[in-house]
């Protein structure tokens, strides 16, 4: 039989075996119909190799045993710290008790089903703590190094993106120099987000007593799900949550992208507590050598005040829930006055572009900033096409103009916000590991809120007479990329 004779029969099987790829989709894998239709494309139009992308990029995150095994060890790791911190344990008890028999107010009467709704993901509400708000990067690096240099204890670093260059060299070189104090230095960055770092990058810092491990190293099968955290405690005193990852990028020196616009929190108070907890479950997933055990320790008693109220939210393949979208799709449909949104990736799912779509019909002021200076073209399409549809209902949008614009924040009615590291994004919701903070001060937000106005005076209104106008090049580019987002 040559070849040609054999080509029929091949082709056959290649057909048949998509046609079970195709099936292993749609009815072994619960996902939703738009991204199992993307999915399904990929399948008929690229035969076999489809199905190796779809290995790759595609897989149920939540049918991975290794994170299923995760989630189960997070909700020890949880409950045992609340059974070694009475005060922990009592404040989480009396918060659910009030919102379920609805006695009082934790913070106020509108904000009480939000909270209620972090409770359940595991998280109660602090009420003692000060931030300061970084929208800069040399600002913040400058205050991240100062309180480096200043540790006596502990340093617990989670980072996505670690850089080989100047600045990444300097944040390594000072943690090495604690730990040759004796100061215990934890750093977890991402495989992927690290893939480019040389192997003895971390050397100085390893032979001086620190750790560094990787989160996820670059399997391939493993390349779609990154620790996109950005968390750092410093003896349990002081915390960090928020945009920046390391690198010199983000010092804005970097032609490509120009000025770095981010926004990060560094907080003193019990919130730190459940950044201490979400590192100690990520580290002792990763690895097994030199394993955090809860220690006093880690866990300092602080001064009681009236300071700002805050809940850390995570949310990610470790979790049962998707409790960052929860928090905002819940917090856009509280909304009265104004929902204000700043994100570098706009692709959200029906759930979250309806709950936009209602509040502008409504009569809420929507506004959604994005970068005009795109570091990913196929989000930046996929983006402008929902932002186009969003124009119809009303939502002003804009491209931010003055380099690139980072920041991932929510802001609603002057009331409450949230800052962290979760897009507005398929990607961030259904695949990262993410972690946010939920502010509920007025103060706070309303400062925070003035950052997203001023970024106003350095953007370009995205029209709905513009839109309509757009050249038919620009059409077909957003439809290829709508059509595949939920695979970005």
């Amino acid at each position: 039989m040559t070849f040609i004779d054999f080509l029929p029969f091949l082709l056959t099987g290649i057909f048949i075996l998509n046609v079970i790829f195709a099936g292993l989709v749609v009815f072994f894998e619960r996902r939703k119909p738009a991204s199992s239709w993307a999915w399904l494309l990929v399948l008929f139009f690229i035969p076999f190799f489809g199905f190796i992308i779809y290995m790759v990029f595609g897989r149920n995150s939540k049918r991975e045993k290794m994170f299923i095994q995760k989630e189960k060890y997070d909700t020890e790791v949880y409950y045992r710290y609340l059974l070694f911190n009475d005060t922990s344990l009592d404040t989480f008890r009396s918060q659910k008790k009030i919102i379920e028999k609805k006695q009082e107010y934790i913070v106020q009467e509108n904000l009480d089903d939000l909270i209620s709704l972090h409770i359940n993901a595991g998280s109660w509400v602090t009420t003692n703590n000060t931030l300061k708000h970084f929208i800069d990067g040399n600002s913040k690096f400058d205050a991240l190094i100062n309180d480096i240099r200043q540790a006596k204890k502990f340093i617990h670093m989670e980072y996505y993106i670690l850089r080989g260059d100047d600045l990444g060299k300097k944040i390594v070189h000072e943690l090495a120099l604690k730990a040759k104090e004796g100061v215990e230095v934890r750093l977890l960055y991402d495989g992927m987000g690290c893939s480019s770092l040389p192997r003895n990058f971390f050397q100085e810092l390893e032979q001086n007593g620190g750790y560094a491990v990787a989160f996820l190293p670059r399997f391939i099968i493993r390349l779609n799900y990154r620790d996109h955290r950005k968390i750092c405690i410093i003896d349990g005193e002081i915390g960090y949550i928020g945009g920046f990852n390391i690198g010199n990028e983000y010092l804005g020196i970097v032609k490509r992208y120009g000025a770095w616009r981010d926004t990060h929190l560094r907080i003193q108070g019990d919130a730190i507590d459940q950044l201490q907890i979400r590192f100690m479950m990520d580290w002792n997933f990763t690895t097994a050598y030199a394993p955090i055990s809860l220690k006093k320790l880690y866990f300092p008693e602080r001064k009681q005040i009236d300071g700002i109220k805050m809940q850390i939210i995570s949310s990610g393949p470790d979790t049962v829930w998707k409790n960052i979208w929860n928090g905002y799709f819940k917090m856009m449909n509280e909304a009265e006055k104004h929902i204000y949104i700043e994100t570098p990736y706009f692709v959200p799912d029906d759930g979250i572009l309806e709950a936009l779509r209602v509040a502008a019909l409504s009569g809420i002021d929507v506004r959604i900033i994005i970068p005009g200076n795109p570091d990913h073209f196929f989000v930046y399409w996929a983006s402008m096409s929902y932002l186009g549809e969003l124009l119809e209902a009303g939502v002003r949008c804009y491209q931010y103009e003055k380099g690139f614009i980072h920041t991932k924040a929510v802001f609603v009615d002057g009331k409450i916000c949230s800052i962290g590291t979760a897009n507005m994004d398929i990607r961030s919701f259904d695949l990262n590991f993410e972690i946010n903070a939920f502010l509920y001060d007025e103060q706070t937000t309303i400062l925070l809120e003035q950052d997203f106005l001023n970024d106003l005076d350095n953007c370009v209104e995205i029209t709905k007479e513009w839109y309509i106008k757009r050249k038919w090049w620009f059409r077909v580019k957003e439809s290829v990329s709508r059509l595949i987002s939920p695979m970005l």
